[in-house]
């Protein structure tokens, strides 16, 4: 098993976070062509915590090495099995997911964190951290040393993947701000004009 744990902050709010993780897999996401789909499974509130719990179906190109398909074989589609929990009372969502292609060979446990980091905010200024840890293990038969190469290419995939997914988030998080913001400047426009 190899294990990838990423820590990063965000110069946005939680709660301008939270709402842009729905956009994550937009158009404005110039780094996630990857994704052809995005499907919602279902979607609940706990009615006494207050909890949105969300379960979706990614939809991918496939993003293995070369070497690694042609061994294990496989489409150039995959599926990530993803449920996520949204907790306004702690400001805290939580976020899991498992691929479903490969499954039984390859396993990916990826949980993911956003909290408002307190110890660099200020207030205007808030901030949120982001947690990012992912498991993966191989689980095909054979020899140690190809379990321990396809390991590593696929840490070192998911570590890239990583990184472009950041970088695509920021670019969503930032065209959040100005759209959000273009339209409660109309909004206070039409409130001041009648």
């Amino acid at each position: 098993m190899k294990v990838f744990s990423s820590v990063y902050t965000f110069n946005y709010s939680w709660e301008e976070v939270s709402s842009a993780n729905w956009r994550k897999y937009c158009p404005w996401n110039d780094k996630s062509t990857h994704v052809i789909s995005v499907d919602t499974l279902s979607r609940d509130v706990d009615p006494a915590t207050g909890i949105l719990r969300t379960e979706r179906l990614i939809t991918c190109n496939q993003s293995a090495p070369t070497w690694v398909v042609s061994l294990l074989g496989g489409a150039k589609i995959s599926h990530v099995y993803e449920t996520s929990y949204v907790s306004p009372a702690d400001k805290r969502v939580t976020m899991c997911s498992t691929n479903l292609t490969w499954s039984n060979i390859l396993r990916v446990r990826e949980t993911v964190t956003y909290q408002p980091d307190l110890t660099a905010s200020s207030p205007g200024h808030e901030r949120t951290r982001f947690t990012q840890d992912a498991k993966i293990t191989a689980l095909c038969g054979g020899w140690q040393k190809v379990k321990t190469k396809i390991e590593e290419a696929s840490i070192e995939r998911f570590s890239e993947n990583a990184r472009r997914g950041r970088e695509g988030f920021e670019a969503v998080l930032e065209m959040s701000r100005r759209v959000f913001g273009e339209e409660k400047e109309r909004e206070q426009m039409k409130m001041m004009h009648g």
